[in-house]
This record gives structure tokens, sequence and C-alpha cells, in this order.
């Protein structure tokens, strides 16, 4: 049995075993749809075992770039360099082997158990030919029992575990979420590509994958690129960040300095100078972002407004509803009571009868 692992055995890695993964260098890189310029010669290094965040207002070619390095769009110029390895213009799965797995925004697929979409991701590893596998060779049996047990590995890691016989089409939207994220730390990468990894969950969901990709960073070791628009993660997850604007590189640096840099205020926020104060905000400074607990620490459920602040509304909303009903009838009684009676004609009953008269 030959299982290809990133220095460690396919069950049961310790933290730290593996060796550091290569740094990630992009260069120069420019990529053109007919007359449209996606990405202007952009360049960043991912360090080895970093978390590193590329962010920038929608349609800033984040996602092309994203295209760019796991092999689904050849660039017109530059180069992608993982170590001395040149992946520029590879095709995915010859990416995929080399050890870079991605995620995508939308959920691929919900077919089957978490254990059958998790054992996906270890395909690119199978040694066993389609042969050996349909006649059920010992060879064959060995490599899909150790497999499966590097699956339940990662299934515990990514708070999976209860999950994997469970159908993927059950799952809560933030637990399918984290399906696609262990499918691809399946294929044991030394380079983890994560494309909006929270995207549309609520406050505890955010919480549970950021801790997951802390430590997942942690335990294995492998460099993280993130591409993510929740400021708030991006600022307490990320070592570095880039930042694109019209498919240019428009800063790079820490956290930090990113979320002060004057470039960059004015392609979020409208304005650039550097004494209006505004600025990204920082991790807690975002609602969504406070619910992201620290590492070790335990995301609190969000507090349901108390039952005496909805019956003291309740109450206030009867009592103007009365008022103005009592004012709409004094209204009405006053209109009735103004409107002058018809005058009658009056009859002079003495009137002497007349000369004809018996």
């Amino acid at each position: 049995m030959n299982i290809r692992t990133t220095g460690r055995t396919a069950t049961g890695p310790t933290a730290g075993s593996q060796a550091a993964p290569p740094a990630l260098h992009v260069r120069d890189v420019t990529v053109r749809f007919a007359g449209l310029t996606a990405l202007d010669a952009v360049s960043f290094t991912v360090a080895p075992g970093s978390v590193h965040a590329l962010i920038g207002p929608n349609g800033a070619g984040k996602s092309t770039c994203f295209n760019v390095l796991s092999g689904l769009c050849r660039p017109a110029a530059g180069q992608v360099l993982l170590g001395d390895t040149d992946l520029t213009g590879l095709a995915p799965h010859r990416i995929a082997a080399l050890g870079v797995a991605r995620t995508f925004q939308n959920i691929v697929t919900t077919e089957g158990t978490v254990a059958d979409n998790l054992m996906l991701g270890r395909h690119a590893l199978s040694r066993a030919g389609f042969a050996a596998s349909a006649l059920r060779l010992p060879s064959a049996v060995r490599e899909q029992r150790a497999h499966l047990e590097r699956v339940r590995e990662i299934a515990e890691l990514t708070g999976l575990g209860a999950h994997v016989d469970t159908p993927v089409a059950l799952l809560s939207y933030g637990d399918r979420k984290r399906v696609e994220l262990a499918r691809a730390l399946c294929l044991e990468p030394r380079v983890l590509l994560l494309d909006e990894p929270v995207a549309g969950m609520n406050g505890v969901e955010r919480a549970a994958t950021a801790d997951v990709v802390r430590t997942v960073r942690e335990q294995l070791g492998l460099s993280v690129v993130l591409v993510e628009h929740d400021m708030g993660l991006v600022m307490r997850l990320a070592d570095e960040v880039t930042v694109l604007d019209f498919g240019r590189r428009l800063a790079h640096g820490t956290p930090d300095e990113i979320r002060r840099h004057p470039e960059v205020l004015r392609a979020y926020l409208g304005t650039g100078a550097p004494d209006e104060t505004p600025k990204i905000p920082e991790a807690a400074e975002t609602p969504e972002a406070a619910a992201i607990p620290e590492a070790g620490q335990t995301p609190q459920t969000p507090q349901i407004p108390e039952t005496a602040a909805i019956t003291e509304t309740t109450e206030t909303t009867k009592a103007t509803e009365t008022t103005k009903a009592t004012k709409a009838t004094e209204t009405t009684k006053a209109t009735k009571a103004t409107k002058a009676t018809p005058p009658t004609e009056e009859t002079d009953v003495t009137e002497p009868p007349g000369e004809n008269a018996p």
C-alpha cells in the first residue's frame, strides 16, 4: 500500500511531524478575458505555514486569482511557483497532486454521507486500480480501510466527527460548508485555498469555522490562502493581507497596517484622507466577528430580548390605539351636535276666517 501524504502517515498525524510546506509565489500574473483585464501584474508570496488573506471589493479579481492558483484559468503572463515547482498552466488534477487543494464559494455536492464526500478527496491518493478495487483484492481492501480511518480523523478535526455517517443533505448549512473544507483537507494539501468559507453563515457558524481554520493551520502546519468579505474574521486569522482593486494589487501588509491604509479606505469606504478617522473595523468591532472567540474560548449564543421589553412595547401600542379611537369618537359626537336642525314654517291659527267662510 502506498498512500501519498505530506510527511505523515494516513492513520494519525501529529502536530508538527510534517515538514513545513514550501512558499507559494505569485509573480506578475496577468489574466485577460477578451478586452477585459481581470488581473494586471499581480504579485504576492504566501509564507510557509501562514494564513494569507486576499481581499478586495466585488470584481477586484480575487476568484480569478484563485482559479489561476488551482489551474482552472491559465494566465496570459506571469508565473505561479510552489517552492521550486512551476504550477503555471498545469491541469487542475496535476496541481492537486502537487498539494494544492481548494474550496468553492458554493456547496459542490450534497449527495451521499459525509464519509462518502470526504472519500472523494482521497481519490488522488489512491494507488489501487479499478480492477483491484472491483475484485476486492487484499491490497485494495487495506488501502480503503486506511483511507477511511484518515477520513474519520479529519472529520473529528473539523467538528464533523458525529456526522460521519449522516447524509450531507440532512446537515445544516454551516456543517455542509465544513464538509467542503474537510474534503479539501482529505487531499493532504500543503497549501489550502479557501474561497469565502463563512459566506452565508450565522455568527455561531462563523465562529466554529474560524476555529476550524485556526486548528487546521496549527495542527497540520499547512499554508492557507483565504478569500473572504468578513473583515472581522480576516483581521483575526490572517498573518498577512493582500488587497486587490480592479485587478491590481492595491496594498500588502499585516492586518493592522491594512486596516489603516489610506488607499484601502478609499476602495472600501470611499474616503482616503488619513485625518478623517474611518477605518476597516477590527474583529471585535463587528457584530459577526464578536461571535468569533479567541483560541480556547467557547462561542456564546446570542441573547434573545427579554419578555418584559416586548410586553411594554405591546402595551404602549395598545394604549396609543385606544387614545386614537377615543379622539375619533369625541370628534364624531361634536360634529353631530353642531349640525343645525332644519327650520319649520309657522302657521298663524288666529287669523280670522275669510268672507266666504260658513
